[in-house]
């Protein structure tokens, strides 16, 4: 447990230019532990409802879960006027700065490799435990790079642990729309398949750098059906244009590549759940993508 005097001076008393955004639940700092260590300082607005849940979740699913591809938690502080985490900090922030910001511009290998590592938490997450843990809120800016790109995920405050034997529960907290599987979705369960759902809208954001939630689907048109539509003549058409330019003289490799990642992210958002992939799957087959991307980088 750390004190609340200890987060005042290292956030140099919640100062402006150590704000790094405002989420569901309150507000991120950037701050200077007093063993040089940086860190991130998470404070919850306590007016905002769930948020005390969003607290005990945070501080308690992290807990069970040790794996190198989530973001950690280093202490936490609770007091009548505060409740705060301390989490790892991530020097290259998030997954949807970097698909949004025209400073940024994510290559392939890049892309290729930020999936894959999520992947690896997901598969952590529904089958390291004796409780599989759902996350529920799976998204680009949930999804934090470090200083060697490598992909952590993190935010948990909506996270649910499943009872052994159990596959799924019921939650009023549904996560965030154009993320969520219609079939589990509005209905409150929470499964494994749902966070599976999450990931494969995620990796076809992630390569087209469209949101789910873009004007362009605001009609029955998804972003799901319009990767499927494009399958698989016209994929190098809706791909993001940062990835053609990188491309050069390897188009038609990159093109099959991207082609396979595609089909993987529609088999994980299917719509009947039956039919979702399970994430021990899905990295089987992006194993052998990336094996193969890294075979036609060496040359």
């Amino acid at each position: 447990m750390i004190s609340h005097q200890e987060l005042c001076r290292a956030t140099n008393y919640f100062y402006e230019s150590n704000l790094l955004g405002v989420g569901g639940f309150g507000s991120v700092y950037k701050g200077i532990l007093s063993n040089r260590a940086i860190v991130v300082v998470k404070i919850l607005n306590l007016q905002i409802e769930g948020a005390f849940k969003s607290f005990d979740v945070e501080c308690h699913v992290p807990r069970t879960i040790r794996h190198q591809n989530r973001v950690k938690v280093i202490s936490s502080c609770s007091n009548l006027e505060l409740r705060a985490l301390v989490l790892q900090y991530m020097s290259n922030g998030s997954l949807e700065k970097w698909l949004y910001s025209h400073n940024y511009c994510l290559d392939l290998l890049q892309r290729m490799n930020i999936i894959f590592y999520v992947a690896l938490a997901l598969e952590y997450l529904h089958h390291g435990q004796s409780e599989p843990v759902v996350h529920c809120d799976l998204k680009p800016s949930n999804v934090f790079l470090d200083e060697e790109m490598v992909a952590h995920v993190g935010d948990f405050g909506i996270a649910k642990i499943l009872a052994q034997n159990k596959t799924q529960t019921i939650t009023n907290t549904i996560g965030t729309l154009g993320y969520i599987a219609p079939e589990y979705g509005y209905e409150g369960r929470v499964t494994t398949k749902g966070d599976v759902y999450r990931y494969g809208i995620m990796l076809l954001e992630t390569f087209t750098r469209k949101k789910p939630t873009d004007e362009m689907f605001a009609g029955e048109l998804s972003l799901r059906q319009w990767v499927g539509a494009s399958l698989p003549n016209e994929i190098m058409k809706i791909v993001d244009s940062g990835l053609l330019a990188s491309a050069g003289e390897e188009m038609i490799a990159t093109q099959n590549i991207i082609l396979s990642i595609m089909e993987i992210g529609l088999e994980c958002c299917r719509e009947l759940p039956v039919e979702i992939s399970d994430i021990k799957e899905v990295i089987v087959k992006l194993n052998k993508i990336r094996t193969r991307l890294l075979r036609n980088q060496a040359g």
